[in-house]
Order: structure tokens, then C-alpha cells, then sequence
């Protein structure tokens, strides 16, 4: 197991003892992640694997102050986090995209919400079409979401993150309803921004592969309640489309890490 801490000074993002849980109808409260910390530094890409129902999506939402956490903190820049972030960007694993706004309306939803900056009209413009045509769209900015295949829909969803221009992209699960090749295809868009804007990423994944071909650093949950099982820190550099079997090793650590930590109660497992 490979691992390295982000030295102090280029730490974006910092969640310290996070407790996540729920109250049961007549029951004790059921805790689902426990004592649970993780530093992301500048520009850095980590991807979170681990079985279905220790926490994953919960965890993302906590850290982009969409949750409430039971217990512990999440800091940006040394700041605690108490709510949506105009630096924080989340993307769904559903676009989530309005159906009676068309693309360029949907890329600009939400850039006047309170937690974001002021802006003026022509910033807002100048914000989308930026957006618009780093994920490929400008040619489809007047269509509603009913004609987009769901690889526009969902480059649509990231235009809409990348148009706050977060500094911290979480991501849950985005490409896992895509084919093949449309999902190698928005692994490389992904790539190429977070590398563009020197954003860090947090992407929460089912597919180990994925991991290896995106992550500067894999991190996995397990066990029940879910905790931090195992870490790993990618030695390649990118691209590593041609290059992924020399990261088999790794890959087949983590498939063993990955069925011990299972939940005895799971009845299915990450692939």
C-alpha cells in the first residue's frame, strides 16, 4: 500500500472525524461512516471506492455542505464549510437537468443563488459560454435536455459546475450510466479541466479501473460502520490509457482490500 500525506501549504479541502448516520423508527441511531478524515490537495484528483451503503455519496454531499455531518468538520482553505460553497462544484451521477430550460439556460441555473458571487449580466454570458464550449456543446446550446444523448447531458451538468468555476469538483458516480466509449470519453474531458484550471477533484466510483485511469489517490471504505480501509497513491503520470497494466498490481491490492471490507450485510460489491 502506497501512501503520502499533501504537504500543508497546498491543502485545499480538509474533512476532520467525519460521523455520518441515521435515525431508525424505534431504533438506536444507525451510524453508516465513522472517524472519518481526508486532506485533497490543490490540483489533486482522489477517487473514493468501497461497497454500496458505507457512506460514499453521503460523504460527497458532506463535503460540498449539502449535509449535515453528526459529527466533525470540513474545511476549505482553512474555513469551515457550513454550507453550498461558490468553490465547491457537484456534479450528480443524474444530470439532473431542468426540462424546461434548454442547455445554455441549464449551464447558467443557479449562477444567481445567494451563495454565489454577485455577477452581471454579461458575466453570467461570458461564465456560460466559457463552459459551454470547453465540454464540446456550442453547437447544441439551444437544445432542451429531451434531445441530448446522455453524454451531452451529463457534459451539460459539468458546464453547469465549471460556470461557478469551482476551485473543488465532486463528482458522484457521473459517468456510471454511460456506454463504453462515452465513458472513456468524459474521463478524458474530466482530465483535461481539472489540469486547465488546476482544480482538484473528488470523485466517488464504483469502477476500480476508473479510479486507476483518473486518481493521483485512491482512497477506500469499508466495514460497517464504514471507515478509511486502505490508501493509494498512483505512481504514473497522465495519460494512462496506454500504460494501465503496469498498474495491475495495485489494481488486484485493492480488489482484496475491497472484498475484506465488505459489510457482512452487503449482497453486492463494487466492481
Amino acid at each position: 500500500m502506497q501512501t503520502r500525506s499533501a504537504s500543508v501549504t497546498d491543502i485545499v479541502l480538509q474533512a476532520h472525524n467525519i460521523e455520518l448516520g441515521y435515525v431508525r423508527t424505534s431504533q438506536p441511531r444507525h451510524t453508516v461512516l465513522t472517524d472519518f478524515s481526508l486532506t485533497v490537495a490543490q490540483g489533486e484528483t482522489v477517487a473514493i471506492l468501497g461497497p454500496s451503503g458505507v457512506g460514499k455519496s453521503s460523504l460527497l454531499r458532506v463535503l460540498a455542505g449539502l449535509q449535515t455531518a453528526q459529527a466533525g468538520t470540513v474545511h476549505l482553505h482553512g474555513q469551515l464549510v457550513k454550507g453550498p460553497h461558490p468553490r465547491l462544484g457537484f456534479v450528480f451521477q443524474d444530470p439532473s437537468l431542468l426540462p424546461w430550460l434548454n442547455l445554455e439556460e441549464n449551464v447558467g441555473f443557479g449562477l444567481d443563488f445567494k451563495h454565489q458571487p454577485h455577477l452581471s449580466d454579461q458575466e453570467k454570458r461570458q461564465r456560460i459560454n466559457t463552459a459551454i464550449n470547453e465540454v464540446g456543446l456550442s453547437t447544441a446550446r439551444s437544445r432542451y435536455p429531451t434531445e441530448l444523448s446522455g453524454g451531452m447531458a451529463q457534459r451539460t451538468a459539468l458546464a453547469r459546475c465549471l460556470a461557478r468555476q469551482p476551485e473543488i469538483l465532486l463528482l458522484d458516480e457521473p459517468f456510471s450510466a454511460l456506454d463504453e466509449i462515452t465513458r472513456e470519453e468524459m474521463q478524458q474531458l474530466l482530465r483535461s479541466i481539472t489540469q486547465t484550471h488546476h482544480a482538484a477533484a473528488v470523485l466517488v466510483t464504483h469502477d476500480i479501473d476508473e479510479a486507476l485511469t483518473l486518481a493521483d489517490r485512491i482512497i477506500l471504505i469499508g466495514h460497517q460502520p464504514g471507515r478509511l480501509v486502505g490508501e493509494w497513491r498512483i505512481p504514473l503520470p497522465h495519460p494512462r490509457d496506454e500504460a494501465i497494466d503496469a498498474l495491475e498490481p495495485i489494481r488486484l491490492e485493492i480488489v482484496h482490500a475491497l472484498r475484506k471490507a465488505r459489510p457482512k450485510s452487503a449482497t453486492t460489491v463494487a466492481h
